[in-house]
C-alpha cells in the first residue's frame, strides 16, 4: 500500500472493471460505470458555453508579432462562437464539404483554432497536416497523398513560407482549391485573408448546415504518421469525439470541479493535443494556452517561460517533455512554484514515462508543496479518439495503463502474431467508423466481432488480480526476433535502457532482427554530459562522446544491463553512441517527440553494421551518419 500523500482530485470511472473469460483464453473487460449521456455534437458545448460565460477565455497565446512571443491574445467564448459563424458561412461559400474539406497546413494558434471552429459549425471536415510534411519534406510526397485522398476545396497557411508546398498541391491552374493566408501572399497564386472570412455574414444556408450536422459528421480526418507506409486518414465523428470527452469526464471527475486551465504545446495533427486537450477544455469550459515550446534541449524554454507564468491545473505532455521539465525544476524554484501551485494531474501519453523521471517529479512535488500530484497515464489511439484505457489512482508506475474507460469494450487476444504476446482490441462509440476512403484498410483494421486490431500488447499487472489492470507491453510490430528465434520486447528493453542511463541518456533504439545479440543505438544527452564530466560547452558532441569518462560511464551502463539480463532477449551485448540527435525532418522523431525505431534504424544503417562488426561487442565512440 503506498502511504505518500497525494494532493485531491476527484477521479471514477475506470477504478474497476468486468471480466469475462472466453474459451480460447480471451478475455473481455468492461468498466464497472456505465457511459452517461454526452451532447450530439461538441459544438454544442461551445454555444453553451459562449452564452452562459461570453467573457471566460477558450484560447491565449502570445503575440507572434512581437520576436520571441509578446503578451498573451485572447479569445473569448463569445468571441469565438461569432467567429465560428462567420468563418462557417465563408467555407460554405466556397464549396466546402464532407467530399471537398478544408486543410490546415501550419500548426498551433489561434487562427487554426478559428478556422477548425468555424469548420465544425457549418459541418465540414478539416484536415489538420503536420507542418513538416510542408516545411521539412523536400518532395511534399506525405502532403500530395493526403490531399489526393481528401480533396479539399479550401486550404490554410499561417504565412506565405508555405508557398513551396501550396504550389505543390494546389497550383494557380487549381481555381476550384481556394487557398486563405493568415497574412501575407503568395507570387502567382489568388490568396484570400483569413480577416475576410471573419467578415462573411452568416445567413440561412450556415444555419441549415448547422442544423442538420449531428453524431455522425465528421467533424475531421487525423492522419496517422505514416512511419512504414502512406499516411491513413481515419475519420473523426462527432459522436466519437464526444463520446471519449464523457469517458474522459468520468474519469477525472476533477475537471467538471473547477474550468480546467492548460498550458499545452502538443500538435493538433495528433489526437492527443488536438482531441484530448483542445476537447476537454471546451468540453468543460476551460482555457487553453498554447504553447510554442517543445520537448527538446533547445524548445523547453519557452514551455518554461509560459509554466512560470500560467499555473495550469492539470498538465499533459510526452515522456520527453516531462523529462526535460523535471531536469530544469531541479535548478529553478519559480518553475517548481509556478507548476506545483494549483495542478490536480500530471498525463503523460505517446510513450512509456521512466520511472526515475516518475520519482524525480513525485520527489520535486514533495519537496515544494509538501504532496504528491497523481501521475495520469492510460492507452489509446488515432482510431480510438484517442482514450481506451486510464490508471487515475495515486502510486500507478512506469508502464501501467490501467483498466477500461466507460462505454470501451477490451478484448484481450492471447499468441498475437505468433509472439507470445497479448494483443489489446477495442470497441466502443469512439472507435472509428474506418479509413477515409481506404475500405480495404478498414476491413483489416477490425476483427470478425467489429473490434479494432491495434498491435499494442499488454499484460495483467497482477495475473491473480486484473482489477490492478493492464500494463503496456510493446507494440507487437516492434518486437523482432533474434537468430536463434528468440523474441525481444523492444518497449521494456528501451524502458530498462533509459532508466539505467538516467539523466545521459536520451533515448534509445533497440537493434538486433536476425543477429545473434541485442545491439543499442544511444542518444545521449551531450549538454548533461558536458555539465557531468566538466567539459567545455565549445566542445563538440562528438569529442564529448570521444572522452575516457564518457565512455567509461556508458560502457559501465552496458555491463550492468547484461548482468542484470536473464538470456539473449534482454541482454544487450554493444552499443554505439549517436552524435547526431533524431530528425524530425527526416522521419525519426515524431511531432510529439516520440523516437521512431523503425525510420531510425533505416537510416542509420551503416552504423548498426559498423555496431556489429565488433567481434566482442562494447561501446562504439562516436557514431555520426
Amino acid at each position: 500500500m503506498n502511504s505518500a500523500r497525494y494532493r485531491g482530485a476527484r477521479v471514477g470511472g475506470c477504478l474497476s472493471a468486468e471480466v469475462e473469460q472466453r474459451p480460447g483464453g480471451e478475455v473481455l473487460l468492461r468498466s464497472t460505470e456505465p457511459l452517461g449521456d454526452f451532447p450530439r455534437r461538441l459544438s454544442d458545448r461551445l454555444e453553451h458555453w459562449a452564452r452562459t460565460t461570453p467573457d471566460r477565455v477558450l484560447a491565449a497565446q502570445r503575440d507572434p508579432a512581437v520576436p520571441g512571443g509578446g503578451d498573451w491574445l485572447h479569445v473569448t467564448y463569445g468571441q469565438m462562437l461569432e467567429r465560428a459563424r462567420a468563418v462557417g458561412q465563408a467555407l460554405l461559400e466556397r464549396g466546402a464539404d464532407v467530399e471537398r474539406p478544408l486543410a490546415i497546413l501550419s500548426g498551433n494558434d489561434l487562427e487554426h483554432l478559428t478556422l477548425a471552429m468555424g469548420a465544425m459549425w457549418a459541418g465540414v471536415p478539416w484536415v489538420p497536416i503536420s507542418p513538416a510534411y510542408s516545411l521539412l519534406s523536400s518532395d511534399h510526397a506525405k502532403l500530395r497523398h493526403i490531399f489526393d485522398v481528401t480533396t479539399p476545396a479550401v486550404v490554410y497557411a499561417s504565412d506565405p513560407s508555405y508557398a513551396s508546398a501550396i504550389k505543390s498541391v494546389a497550383p494557380s491552374e487549381r481555381a476550384d482549391v481556394h487557398v486563405v493566408l493568415g497574412t501575407g501572399t503568395l507570387p502567382d497564386r489568388t490568396t484570400t485573408l483569413l480577416s475576410d472570412l471573419l467578415s462573411a455574414t452568416p445567413g440561412a444556408a450556415l444555419d441549415a448546415a448547422h442544423a442538420s450536422t449531428g453524431p455522425d459528421t465528421i467533424v475531421k480526418f487525423l492522419f496517422t504518421s505514416g512511419s512504414t507506409k502512406q499516411p491513413k486518414g481515419v475519420v473523426n465523428t462527432q459522436r466519437m469525439w464526444c463520446a471519449n470527452l464523457q469517458m474522459q469526464a468520468q474519469c477525472m471527475g476533477f475537471l467538471a470541479d473547477e474550468p480546467p486551465v492548460l498550458v499545452d504545446w502538443l500538435p493538433w495533427n495528433h489526437t492527443f493535443g488536438g482531441n484530448q486537450n483542445v476537447g476537454l477544455v471546451l468540453y468543460n469550459g476551460g482555457t487553453l494556452y498554447i504553447d510554442e515550446g517543445k520537448p527538446t534541449p533547445k524548445g523547453i524554454a519557452q514551455t518554461i517561460r509560459n509554466l512560470r507564468e500560467i499555473a495550469p491545473t492539470v498538465y499533459f505532455n510526452v515522456p520527453k517533455g516531462f523529462e526535460e521539465l523535471s531536469l530544469a525544476m531541479e535548478h529553478d524554484e519559480i518553475l517548481r512554484s509556478s507548476l506545483f501551485s494549483r495542478v490536480k494531474a500530471f498525463m503523460f501519453a505517446g510513450a512509456g514515462l521512466s520511472q526515475s523521471v516518475w520519482d524525480r517529479l513525485d520527489r520535486q512535488a514533495e519537496a515544494t508543496v509538501g504532496e504528491r500530484i497523481r501521475i495520469i497515464t492510460g492507452l489509446g489511439m488515432t482510431e480510438t479518439a484517442p482514450s481506451c484505457l486510464f490508471v487515475v489512482q495515486p502510486g500507478a508506475g512506469s508502464g501501467h495503463v490501467g483498466l477500461p474507460c466507460p462505454g470501451v469494450e477490451v478484448k484481450l487476444v492471447p499468441n498475437a502474431e505468433g509472439s507470445g504476446k497479448t494483443e489489446i482490441r477495442f470497441r466502443g462509440p469512439n472507435v472509428m467508423p474506418g479509413y477515409w476512403r481506404a475500405p480495404e484498410l478498414t476491413a483489416d483494421a477490425f476483427d470478425s466481432e467489429g473490434f479494432y486490431r491495434t498491435g499494442d500488447a499488454v499484460r495483467w499487472i497482477d495475473d491473480r488480480n486484473p482489477q490492478r489492470g493492464l500494463a503496456f507491453d510493446g507494440r507487437i510490430a516492434e518486437d523482432f526476433k533474434l537468430s536463434t528465434g528468440t523474441f525481444v520486447s523492444v518497449g521494456a528493453l528501451r524502458a530498462r535502457v533509459i532508466a539505467e542511463g538516467d539523466p545521459l541518456v536520451q533515448d534509445v533504439v533497440v537493434a538486433g532482427l536476425n543477429r545473434d545479440d541485442i545491439g543499442l543505438l544511444v542518444f545521449p544527452r551531450v549538454d548533461e554530459l558536458r555539465a557531468r564530466f566538466g567539459l567545455p560547452l565549445s566542445m563538440s558532441a562528438s569529442d564529448v562522446l570521444g572522452q575516457d569518462g564518457v565512455r567509461a560511464f556508458f560502457q559501465a551502463m552496458l555491463d550492468r544491463l547484461w548482468a542484470a539480463g536473464t538470456g539473449s532477449a534482454n541482454r544487450p551485448a554493444r552499443a554505439v553512441l549517436l552524435a547526431d540527435p533524431p530528425q524530425i525532418d527526416h522521419g525519426e522523431l515524431t511531432d510529439k517527440g516520440s523516437i521512431n525505431q523503425r525510420m531510425v534504424l533505416a537510416r542509420r544503417s551503416a552504423l548498426v553494421e559498423r555496431m556489429y562488426e565488433a567481434r566482442h561487442g562494447g561501446v562504439l565512440l562516436p557514431g555520426r551518419s
